[in-house]
């Protein structure tokens, strides 16, 4: 057994910033990945982080931009807390030597993006993740932080006591990819999870296959809620055949969608009179689609993007790697012609249910990051505002978990505002999910005694990960590839940017099936090594968990609200749904709930307005 105080798990960009931060607190911490840090996903950030730094600009406008943004769903106290801080954020990360890209008299350049009222967007040239993550990967490295990378996380190591309030995480179980040895990793003061959205959850995607929601997925069957999973975010401008991500930089500098017939459609057909291609995404994301539905889409799949207009010398200064995208992945040169592009699975407004410090309702256990939903996107989230999220949270997580007081939150988990109970009316009842056999079911769940001590609760989540391994590897079966791609077919098809209450009803019918088909589910390579067909196994069970819960959320909510679009209701209707709805995971039968959004922040109360750009 490994130990440390403080256990992070993931090391992207939340990761890194809650370990640096349980550091500065004097805690030992360490870091547990399954992949090496530069190569997380946040990596592929390409956009840049908002921040009010000039002085015409301001946190509280970058706040009411973020909360009209969220379609008034967002909580004014996160949200503030995000525009806050993330100024000083981003000049913690100039003094670190993040390369921004600047002025010609050296100040840090900003961008306009969409949905912004002022050009507040950071950014180092088209490849902001990727310096970001080098950049803290280099004060890890400085500050001795221990690094356990190609470890895989299985489990949390949870008490199971009735109440999810009242048990405690103690620690993880992983599993070293390069020698197949099963142990746990014991905290002795919090684990914070940072590993990401569940993305693999759809067939069309800008993220990457690491990107399998596991931290959602163990949290979730530990007992915490997973809070307003149904808002998925359709990145615009994603390169057709891979869903290789276009930055939303290119806009931002001026790049321009048109149509078949060279119609500039975000004008022309009257989708954003004023802000055109810098509306908010998900307007964007519809509008496109909306173009190929009615035949004025290229190859009737996508739109075009140009910048050709913008020039050479400003291409290669800002955005040269998208020349090189666009060039490897579409053969198309971007200096010389327009790219082809359309809407991608992008990221996950939902998530792990926490507060403004990271902390769940079960004791001793965090979340930041894209896992994590404190409740600043809403239901659709701004154009950089996903970096300074990952750094003022992963910050926050990372000091409460080390015990460091920061300023108090404004809101409890688990007591912000009364919850009601609720069902979905719909032949497809929220009950038993199908059985997934006992050794699957046990994992990831609560795990022992809560009278056991710290030890006791771990081994026994080792003894029984390690069980599921020997039955994967030592039995005849389906390969899991063929359980994930019929979920990812059928969220694409069904759980994408237009949803139909029909559609999401044979949704989660077939996820449902898919999910009595991995109980069937086999390892094909049996060695102990590097078995990456092992691991894909146990991440599609945490795909099936996430896929269910987002289609749970998505047939819930019978209302237009951000991201979300239902045929059957074509209007925002805030008289019944400012509020998040929350999913318990309840022995395998998923429970929903809702509470009240908080529009009430520091000095202003957000009343909720028509959203037009």
């Amino acid at each position: 057994m490994y130990e440390h105080d403080v256990v992070v798990v993931g090391a992207g960009g939340a990761g890194l910033r809650a370990a640096i931060a349980a550091d500065e607190a004097g805690a030992d911490v360490a870091i547990v990945s399954k992949l090496h840090p530069v190569r997380s996903h946040t990596g592929a950030a390409e956009g840049g982080i908002n921040a009010a730094l000039r002085d015409a600009d301001s946190w509280e406008d970058h706040a009411y931009d973020t909360m009209k943004g969220s379609d008034y769903l967002g909580d004014a106290p996160a949200i503030e807390t995000l525009c806050q801080n993330s100024p000083y954020e981003v000049i913690q990360l100039e003094h670190w030597g993040m390369a921004f890209s600047r002025e010609d008299d050296g100040r840090v350049s900003q961008r306009p993006f969409g949905g912004l009222s002022f050009p507040r967007t950071t950014y180092a040239g088209a490849e902001t993740g990727h310096h970001l993550l080098h950049t803290m990967y280099e004060q890890v490295v400085k500050r001795g932080i221990e690094v356990y990378d190609e470890w895989h996380v299985l489990d949390l190591a949870v008490t199971d006591e009735e109440r999810p309030e009242d048990r405690h995480c103690h620690g993880v179980v992983g599993y070293d990819v390069a020698t197949g040895e099963v142990s746990g990793f014991k905290a002795r003061d919090g684990v914070i999870l940072a590993t990401g959205g569940p993305g693999q959850a759809f067939d069309h995607t800008t993220n990457a296959v690491s990107c399998t929601g596991d931290g959602q997925a163990m949290a979730y069957r530990a007992g915490v809620p997973l809070e307003d999973m149904e808002f998925i975010q359709f990145h615009p401008t994603t390169l057709p055949s891979t869903g290789v991500l276009i930055s939303e930089g290119v806009r931002g500098e001026g790049g321009i969608l048109y149509n078949k017939d060279g119609e500039r459609f975000m004008f022309e057909h009257g989708y954003a009179n004023n802000d055109g291609e810098l509306a908010s995404r998900d307007v964007v994301s519809r509008a496109e689609l909306t173009e190929v539905n009615e035949g004025r889409g290229i190859e009737d799949e996508y739109v075009h993007l140009d910048m050709r207009h913008l020039g050479e010398e400003r291409i290669l200064d800002r955005l040269e790697n998208i020349l090189h995208l666009a060039e490897d992945f579409e053969g198309a040169d971007g200096l010389e012609e327009p790219m082809p592009v359309k809407p991608g699975q992008h990221y996950a407004m939902g998530g792990i249910e926490t507060d403004e410090n990271g902390e769940t309702c079960v004791g001793g256990l965090y979340a930041a990051g894209e896992c994590a939903c404190a409740s600043v996107h809403g239901a659709n989230r701004l154009g950089g505002n996903a970096l300074p999220e990952l750094i003022v949270f992963g910050k926050r997580a990372g000091y409460h978990a080390a015990g460091k007081e920061m300023e108090p939150a404004e809101i409890e988990t688990g007591q912000r505002g009364e919850f009601e109970r609720a069902t979905v009316d719909s032949p497809v009842e929220l009950g038993e999910p199908g059985s997934l056999g006992d050794a699957v079911a046990d994992g990831g769940a609560v795990a022992a005694g809560g009278s056991a001590d710290a030890d006791s609760v771990i081994d026994t989540t080792v003894e029984t990960a390690r069980q599921r391994i020997d039955e994967l590897l030592n039995s005849d079966g389906i390969h899991h590839s063929e359980v994930r791609a019929d979920v990812q077919e059928t969220m694409t098809a069904k759980v994408n940017v237009f949803r139909e209450e029909d559609g999401l009803k044979e949704a989660l019918r077939e996820i449902r099936q898919a999910r009595e088909e991995y109980e069937n589910v086999a390892v094909s390579d049996p060695s102990q090594t590097f078995n990456t067909d092992l691991l894909q196994t146990i991440e599609t069970r945490n795909l099936l968990d996430l896929a269910e819960a987002i289609t749970v959320g998505a047939l819930a909510r019978d209302e237009f609200r951000g991201a979300h679009w239902r045929a059957e209701h074509q209007e925002r209707k805030d008289d019944e749904w400012l509020k998040h709805t929350l999913l318990s995971w309840n022995d395998g039968s998923p429970e929903l709930w809702f509470r009240p959004v908080i529009l009430e922040g520091e000095e202003k109360t957000y009343e909720p307005k028509t959203r037009s750009y």
